[in-house]
């Protein structure tokens, strides 16, 4: 079975949690991936503007020069139908709503765990996938 290809941007500052997310995905038998990072929230923005082949962004909501926040706002403004998961260490129901408030699709509270970010892969994968 050939894997099915992706285009994923992970906009995070941490190297540690990159590494891990990259790590994570790039194991994914049945998936491959092409993998993008944006250490920050312009550079996210900046990505997500220069390639449409982007299908689903893991988004830190805390990192320098603009966060989260802000860049999903802009994100969003731009294309609409693309996926982003907030992924953070703060993860209090108020985070989940500003996230949610912002334009998030989805959260992930960090540190992420492998099993629950199969099931939200999968779901916006599939989303994608049924639009094509």
């Amino acid at each position: 079975m050939i894997p099915e290809k992706h285009v994923i941007l992970i906009a995070e500052d941490g190297e540690i949690n990159f590494l891990f997310l990259k790590t994570v995905l790039t194991k994914m038998i049945d998936f491959e991936f092409v993998i993008y990072r944006a250490k920050n929230g312009k550079e996210a923005v900046e990505i997500c503007e220069g390639n449409e082949k982007i299908n689903l962004v893991l988004m830190d909501i805390k990192m320098p020069i603009m966060d989260g926040y802000d860049a999903t706002k802009r994100i969003k403004k731009m294309r609409p139908d693309l996926p982003v998961v907030a992924q953070t260490a703060y993860s209090t129901e108020e985070d989940i709503e500003k996230a949610l408030a912002a334009g998030c699709d989805d959260f992930l509270a960090k540190p992420v765990d492998q099993k629950i970010l199969r099931p939200i892969l999968d779901k916006y994968i599939s989303i994608f996938r049924n639009k094509q």
